[in-house]
């Protein structure tokens, strides 16, 4: 158009240029949400909460979570995780430590259900389990796990009758491993007798040496659980307080994961742990923000310690305190000190001054009337008065600074006018 610049072609470029730098530096400064791969937990229930967290995750997270399928169902959680198949992932406290695998955070605890269909309660975890058939999920599982492991070293009870369900055979007990939810009656028996829960002591037992203080305190990973009464009203309405045993579910992470990653992914947790709770009741309220690391069976990640530790005070701020009180000291006997050599300086100064008033006091005790034999005297005097001088020096009682030369000129030159006068 007539009338309006016309901008050069290598303009036009540069500008061009300058808008793409821009734009990608806009760009580069979003910062992009970290893709985790979660692997499927076996267990239905550590799966629907896997999916549920999953779907909670929007567009303002920082981190998205994709749920991938295991190879089979005999690979577990940990298995996936060092194939690489999962960088996170859902795991029981009590499986055994690995150096790649790091906790991130407690979730939620499984707890050990058991129930039996005797008109009577046994009268002892041996009795229960010994020669009766017992449903505790397929091989492998973590409730035939943990019962095996409590039944050998802590029930007495070498070998457990394990049966599958079908529809002609029940069982005298069965045990669930789950969290405490309303959905536990999908997974028990429904074609076989109504169970009752078996609580393994009195709630007083616990803390007073029963079986079940000494399991925990050999058994680190474990925690005495009491299931308050009236729980389950369409399992057991009769059922008093129910105590038995519970581990820790915890989020995992392999330890190659990001530090910042990690801690962004904790940090996710804790922002929909409202919304988890909701969906799955009595679930996710436990989950804290300064959960304690040393319960866990693994290593706790770095970016999890990060997040723990991200109000605590630095270094600096940690020991400020203690520094300002070092630099008073230091100050204050840095002044001290300073105070007492000039005290000392001084007082040597006032010793070479008595030696300036005893040499001027001679030749002015001196004058054109005195005899030779008097100013032989004085100049024996003179001599005296330096050679004390001189002992205080090497002594240093006097400094060796200017005042000490000015005086030895100063007796010197009386001592050349008394030769001068004597004649």
């Amino acid at each position: 158009m007539r009338g309006m610049p016309q901008i050069p072609d290598h303009g036009r470029m540069l500008t061009a240029a300058v808008c793409f730098a821009a734009s990608f530096l806009v760009a580069s400064c979003e910062r992009q949400a970290a893709e985790l791969r979660l692997i499927q937990p076996r267990l239905e229930f550590d799966a629907q909460v896997a999916t549920e967290f999953a779907d909670l995750l929007d567009a303002e997270s920082s981190v998205n979570v994709e749920v991938v399928p295991s190879v089979d169902n005999t690979e577990s959680e940990i298995d996936a995780l060092l194939a690489g198949r999962a960088d996170i992932a859902l795991i029981s406290n009590a499986e055994p430590f690995h150096r790649d695998i790091q906790a991130v955070m407690p979730l939620y605890s499984n707890v050990l259900h058991i129930g039996y269909t005797q008109d009577t309660p046994p009268a002892s975890v041996f009795e229960l389990l010994n020669g009766t058939a017992v449903f505790a999920g397929p091989p492998g599982s973590p409730s035939r796990t943990m019962l095996d492991d409590l039944s050998q070293s802590r029930f007495g009870v070498d070998e457990i009758n394990y049966i599958e369900l079908d529809e002609f055979v029940c069982p005298d007990v069965t045990v669930v491993y789950a969290p405490i939810s309303p959905g536990l009656l999908k997974q028990l028996p429904s074609q076989c007798k109504p169970l009752k829960l078996y609580s393994i002591v009195e709630p007083e037992m616990i803390g007073s040496g029963s079986i079940v203080d000494a399991a925990t305190l050999l058994n680190p990973h474990l925690e005495a659980f009491v299931i308050p009464a009236g729980t389950y009203p369409a399992i057991d309405p009769s059922a008093g307080p129910i105590v038995t045993f519970a581990v820790d579910k915890v989020l995992a992470a392999h330890r190659d994961v990001p530090e910042h990653v990690v801690y962004d992914l904790t940090s996710e947790v804790l922002r929909l742990r409202p919304a988890l709770a909701a969906s799955l009741p009595g679930l996710f309220q436990s989950i804290s923000e300064d959960f304690d690391a040393a319960d866990s069976t693994f290593m706790i990640h770095q970016g999890a310690r990060d997040f723990l530790q991200r109000d605590a005070p630095s270094i600096y701020e940690r020991y400020s305190g203690v520094a300002e009180v070092l630099v008073t000291i230091i100050i204050g006997l840095l002044s001290g000190t300073i105070a007492m050599i000039r005290i000392y300086n001084i007082r040597r100064k006032n010793r070479i001054d008595v030696f300036y008033k005893d040499a001027i006091a001679l030749r002015d005790g001196i004058d054109g009337q005195s005899t030779p034999f008097a100013r032989k005297v004085a100049i024996d005097k003179m001599r005296e008065l330096q050679s004390r001088a001189f002992d205080m020096l090497v002594d240093e009682k006097v400094a060796a600074d200017e005042s000490f030369r000015i005086f030895i000129t100063l007796s010197n030159d009386i001592i050349d006018d008394l030769r001068r006068d004597a004649g």
